[in-house]
């Protein structure tokens, strides 16, 4: 079975944003330089330049945090050629497709979809169920049905690629993922603006040739993403059972409330990822987050993991610090 690279050219879509030039040309890591701390900054998992890209705008051009991290998530979710997000991502073992994405703003009301099929952007349904719903949370079909009723329309995001490669694995039906070579990168983002406030979005599609109906830590408020408006916020990737089992998010913002660092918190929440599971070294769990300050810290089980930090419109590519 073949392997699809965490790092793809992530694709663009029309948000009415124009992408800033000073992001045209990036090299490929730089370190954060921890001394400009001020003013807006998106940051986001893996190596999702667009997705960076359009969240740095929209902060630049006064927009919100919440909208920043709606639209940034919105270009991999649309983006073909990501298979663990979005249209195009790698379906269940019965070969559907199912999205999960959450939102989070800055008073703390967040909304949630999960199990939600044959819509594109999961995100802007979360939205939904954050803005217009007495609910945090809706799967299945009931997330479906709200989203027709609110004017989305349904779209087959089974594509001939991930079809092809999902009869690929029907052959064998073996599952074994490989370290930063998963298939089920989804992407964190959380952004400050320029009033100060912090916001949060997540989505995927999950594991790919997943059980049916089985949900991860992305569309969890407190595993796959959390925020404090006072402290900072965090999201997570990689083996969502084992994020949720220790409501990772939540946890680093804990930390942080509590006085110690971004990076402290990340590396004190994997290693209690590792301290309940003997079997560590069979996954990859990356933790990234952000504070009311600015700062941001990022720490993960295996290296490899990489993340994007926009700060006055410049992207950033980050090497994550690792376990082992």
């Amino acid at each position: 079975m073949k392997r699809r690279s965490f790092i793809k050219s992530a694709g663009t879509i029309s948000l009415g944003i124009p992408f800033l030039n000073s992001c045209s040309s990036l090299p490929a890591f730089q370190q954060e330089d921890f001394s400009i701390k001020t003013g807006p900054v998106s940051i986001n998992t893996w190596n999702f330049q667009e997705a960076g890209k359009t969240a740095g705008a929209t902060l630049i051009q006064g927009g919100t945090a919440l909208d920043a991290v709606q639209r940034g998530v919105m270009v991999e979710e649309a983006n073909l050629d990501n298979t663990t997000v979005g249209n195009g991502g790698a379906p269940d073992r019965e070969g559907e497709v199912t999205l999960d994405a959450c939102i989070m703003a800055p008073n703390g009301n967040c909304g949630s979809v999960a199990y939600l099929k044959n819509i594109e952007h999961p995100v802007l349904v979360a939205r939904k169920v954050m803005e217009e719903t007495p609910h945090v949370m809706l799967v299945g079909e009931g997330a479906y049905n709200f989203a027709i009723q609110n004017g989305f329309k349904p779209k087959n995001l089974l594509t001939e690629k991930s079809e092809k490669e999902w009869r690929k694995w029907l052959k064998e039906k073996d599952y074994k993922p490989i370290i930063n070579i998963e298939n089920h990168d989804t992407i964190g983002m959380l952004a400050i603006d320029q009033t100060g406030d912090i916001a949060g979005a997540c989505t995927t599609s999950g594991l790919a040739y997943k059980m049916q109906g089985r949900v991860g830590d992305s569309p969890i408020i407190g595993s796959g993403l959390f925020l404090d408006n006072e402290v900072g916020g965090a999201v997570a990737t990689g083996m969502g059972e084992e994020i949720l089992k220790n409501v990772s998010s939540f946890l680093v913002v804990e930390l942080m409330r509590q006085g110690k660092s971004p990076q402290e918190s990340c590396e004190l929440a994997i290693k209690r990822i590792i301290k309940n599971n003997s079997k560590y070294k069979d996954f990859q769990v990356a933790l990234l987050a952000v504070n009311k300050k600015g700062e941001v810290g990022s720490y993960c089980i295996h290296p490899g993991f990489t993340y994007v930090v926009n700060r006055a419109g410049e992207n950033r590519n980050i090497k994550s610090e690792s376990y082992l």
